[in-house]
């Protein structure tokens, strides 16, 4: 492809930008130097210069000191915030993550003598699934959403996804059509599941929302954009994709509306959302006043996410329909905004590939023009469907990893495809790749994955071996501030284990400890777990070292936690082994050691912060305004993170290891369970496993009714809870 066919393609996107102005978005950066490093905010100096690359559609930054200050200059404020952590990463060895920061900051700073400059490859670099808003940031108030863009903005994230108060938007629609309150309470999700009653995937679960909910979400919101967009950002907002309340009939008896089908066995009440047909005219309708009442209240930054099949099969497999079907969702939207770019998550192509072959695919993608479009391709480092599908028949791309499912826990991560398709990606023969993103549907776990392929949104080269395993350690330095053997040893053990998955898998925390109790969980174990355990004792050589580092304190108890799950796996082997055997006494052995591992694990859990049930619940009740939303804001939180549904349609896909939901839900059922077992063994009698379940689903859906009260606040020394736990376990341990 010639250089000026690829211009083309970026002046394409060319108005998907920021307009800000250059002194707004120099102040962004200066107050998020205030906010994450109030004693040097005087140090630098942060100049905006959109020109500085020489091309309008890419970002450059660089930076040198002069005298006493860093002079920064970017082409925009995403550009100099990702200088700043550049700087603070590669100069003063510091670190920014979710799970905290180290910023032991060198004094005085550091002298950057020479001049660093960093030419960034890619259009964008984009984050979120749709799934975060719901499993990561349903209960986030706007301290914690600051942060989360100033996050975003150090690692050079440029086209966020922006979902908060949408439902406000589409009530106004909608009651303005004549559609009343009470067909839209049954239409929104409640919520902790909005993100799949966005979908259409199902209706009306964990709902009502609350009038004050729409008015708080859409205040956040407003603080939301403002923050994106003085920084440099574009936000990205949602669409109309043709799903509607059913009492759309009533009003527009003609209308071609039918059912999608049954999303994870949801009963008829939330099954089966209504679809309105894209080439009936009541679409282009409903899509243009959608996107004018949103620009009205947020204005517009002209890129929009839709997504009609999202895990729903089409009623038609003609490629004729499904083009017609992509056509009407576009111009629904550039109906509203005639600079419209739809921007599509690809997931439906490889959720069900049985469904969309090559002549589908190229139906729904032919119904856009080239330039109108861009796809995530979400689960590339593991499943890239550019590679397979003909690069997506010239709809330019963005490779994205996605990682992450229901927001669980585990140490999981591709790296080697991280650290090198990326850039192999980019150099595909239709040069079709715009950018990089992360896509998890929950975030706040496995930091590191996500630092490296922040990383690989600048970098227009990719790791060898060698130079990866150099990046780990000195990643390890720069978040607990030291290095020693042990560190790296440690860090080394992981990333040829927990971090190298190499079968094409979706990583779901399917671990004994907070599966639904039964005879045959398998947990997808890819690595040696002896890597994992000298991992752990390598971190123990020195956790009195590094004891007040909040960070280390993170990784300690993740990598404890870990190593509990498999040892979990060893004692649930000999449980099933028992039972079969009808080994009364082995069973109840190795019943109460799984018991006990429980409530050591939720005594470990409890050390920190970041793995406590009571923070997720407290979030949820301190956005209600009155008894009974708290009650609804709750039993939304708890049932999220358990049953997922009336009944547990989804029951533990959004499964925690936190402290609180160990302890007094997942724990509990083992001792039903064992208690079962060894009755049924002493009897001479075999479990009935289907009385079982129905007894243990009164026990569960009691629990996500529950109001009892948990820490939010960590109690407990991490390093000595830790070491307890591994002298304790030794037995189990295999090195």
């Amino acid at each position: 492809m010639t250089q000026r066919v690829i211009e083309d393609r970026l002046n394409d996107y060319a108005h998907i930008k920021s307009h800000a102005s250059t002194s707004v978005q120099e102040q962004a950066v200066r107050d998020l130097i205030s906010r994450l490093l109030p004693e040097y905010t005087s140090f630098f100096h942060i100049t905006v210069d959109p020109k500085l690359s020489g091309n309008p559609n890419m970002d450059m930054f660089e930076y040198q000191t002069n005298g006493s200050k860093l002079f920064i200059t970017g082409t925009t404020g995403v550009a100099c915030s990702l200088a700043v952590n550049h700087f603070l990463k590669y100069y003063c060895k510091a670190h920014v993550s979710w799970s905290g920061d180290q910023l032991n900051i060198p004094k005085p700073f550091p002298t950057v003598s020479s001049l660093v400059t960093v030419r960034v490859p890619y259009r964008f670099r984009y984050y979120q699934n749709v799934c975060t808003s719901s499993y990561s940031f349903a209960w986030m108030n706007w301290t914690r959403w600051q942060r989360q863009i100033d996050w975003m903005a150090l690692n050079g994230i440029n086209l966020p996804l922006a979902f908060n108060g949408q439902e406000a938007i589409w009530q106004r629609v909608f009651l303005k059509m004549g559609l009343k309150q009470e067909d839209l309470d049954s239409h929104f999700g409640g919520p902790a599941f909005l993100a799949w009653a966005r979908m259409g995937n199902m209706k009306g679960w964990g709902g009502p929302l609350p009038s004050t909910w729409h008015k708080t979400q859409l205040e956040l919101q407003h603080k939301i954009l403002t923050a994106m967009r003085n920084l440099g950002m574009t936000p990205v907002f949602p669409a109309f994709a043709g799903h509607v309340p059913d009492a759309i009939t009533t009003l527009y008896p003609k209308a071609n509306v039918s059912k999608l089908g049954r999303w994870n066995d949801f009963d008829d009440t939330y099954c089966c959302t209504a679809l309105l047909d894209t080439t009936d005219p009541l679409f282009k309708e409903i899509g243009e006043s959608f996107i004018k009442e949103q620009i009205l209240e947020y204005g517009t930054n002209h890129i929009y996410n839709a997504d009609t099949f999202n895990e729903m099969t089409p009623k038609s497999s003609d490629p004729s329909y499904l083009s017609a079907a992509s056509k009407g969702v576009y111009e629904g939207m550039t109906a509203g905004d005639p600079q419209a770019i739809w921007l599509m998550q690809g997931w439906l192509f490889q959720f069900d590939s049985k469904f969309w072959k090559a002549p589908q695919i190229k139906g729904l993608l032919d119904g856009i023009p080239i330039g109108k479009m861009i796809i995530l391709d979400l689960f590339a480092e593991i499943n890239p469907i550019w590679q397979n599908i003909s690069a997506l028949y010239g709809q330019p791309f963005i490779w994205c990893m996605l990682h992450n499912f229901g927001g669980n826990q585990g140490l999981y991560g591709a790296i080697e495809s991280v650290a090198t398709n990326p850039v192999k990606a980019s150099h595909n023969s239709h040069n079709t790749m715009l950018g990089t993103g992360l896509t998890p549907e929950g975030i706040f776990q496995n930091d590191m994955m996500y630092d490296l392929m922040n990383e690989m949104g600048w970098r227009s080269v990719g790791f060898t071996p060698t130079e990866l395993q150099d990046w780990v350690i000195s990643y390890a330095e720069r978040r607990y501030g030291g290095i020693n053997e042990q560190i790296a040893e440690a860090w080394k053990l992981l990333i040829r284990s927990v971090y190298n998955c190499s079968d094409v898998c979706e990583h779901h925390c399917n671990s004994v400890i907070v599966m639904k109790p039964s005879f045959n969980i398998a947990p997808h174990i890819w690595f040696n777990p002896e890597d994992v355990y000298a991992a752990l004792y390598n971190l123990l050589s020195v956790a009195d070292e590094f004891s007040n580092v909040e960070t280390f304190r993170y990784d300690l108890v993740d990598v404890t936690r870990e190593a509990l799950h498999l040892i979990a796996t060893k004692v649930y082997n000999r449980i099933i082994n028992a039972y079969k055997t009808k080994q009364a006494s082995e069973l109840i052995h190795n019943g109460s050691k799984l018991i006990e591992l429980l409530g050591d694990l939720d005594t470990l859990l409890l050390t920190n912060e970041h793995f406590l049930l009571g923070r997720w619940l407290n979030a949820a009740k301190d956005l209600a305004t009155t008894p009974d939303e708290v009650r609804l804001h709750e039993y939304n939180a708890r049932n999220q993170v358990t049953l997922w549904g009336p009944t547990g349609e989804i029951e533990d896909y959004a499964n925690k290891m936190w402290n609180g939901l160990v302890g007094s839900y997942y724990r509990p059922r083992w001792i039903l369970f064992i208690e079962e077992l060894y009755e049924a063994v002493s009897q001479g009698k075999t479990i009935d496993y289907d009385a079982f379940s129905k007894q243990l689903l009164v026990q569960e859906t009691l629990w996500t009714y529950g109001s009892e009260s948990y820490p939010d606040k960590p109690v407990g020394d991490s390093v000595a809870v830790a070491k307890n736990i591994y002298q304790k376990y030794a037995e189990f341990i295999d090195m």
